[in-house]
């Protein structure tokens, strides 16, 4: 019954989407388990215009995303949670990437770069970014004051929804959701 449910909001969301933005009550109907925890802005925010370093030491924006949905991961090396919940990001990455769709990690604080490599060899982890912010100036931006915080960019920057904790990205849900926002952006 629940795979029916999700099947059923699935389409209403698909069918009902407007100008790349989701229909919120049909995307917060297809939250279960772990991404009940995500809160889905009834208006999308603005994301900052704050540079971090990207895996190659240069600078790059949020803006640099543009064009696509972005699953946007706060963490650090020395978070636990960060820990259990990154392979699931790989998972959504390897299984949904596609050029409407990212999954975008960025190491805020002081985390070096032997030791962010280090993690990711040990949890699995080899196709996410290894991006940082060290002095938490996109974090600090962005409200982010805990960790893992994960946030959905739409196509246009837009901080659409947020999640607080670490969850199952790679859940029968979290792909629901996904789906029906990159189903989304092909019909504005």
């Amino acid at each position: 019954m629940k795979i029916i449910r999700q099947i059923v909001l699935y389409m209403a969301l698909a069918l009902g989407a407007n100008t790349a933005h989701a229909d919120t009550a049909a995307l917060e109907a297809l939250r279960d388990g772990d991404m009940k925890k995500l809160n889905v802005h009834s208006t999308p925010i603005a994301a900052p215009t704050t540079e971090f370093t990207r895996a190659d030491g240069t600078m790059g924006t949020l803006a640099d995303f543009q064009g696509r949905y972005v699953v946007l991961n706060f963490w650090a090396t020395w978070c636990a949670p960060c820990r259990a919940e990154m392979p699931t990001l790989s998972n959504l990455q390897r299984e949904m990437q596609s050029e409407d769709f990212e999954v975008v990690t960025i190491a805020t604080g002081r985390n070096a770069p032997t030791a962010m490599a280090k993690f990711f060899d040990e949890i699995g982890v080899d196709n996410l970014p290894l991006h940082t912010d060290p002095k938490s100036a996109l974090a600090r931006a962005m409200g982010v004051f805990g960790l893992p915080i994960t946030v959905i960019l739409d196509p246009e920057g837009h901080e659409i929804a947020r999640l607080q904790g670490d969850a199952h990205w790679d859940s029968d849900s979290a792909r629901a959701i996904i789906q029906a926002l990159v189903d989304s952006k092909g019909e504005s």
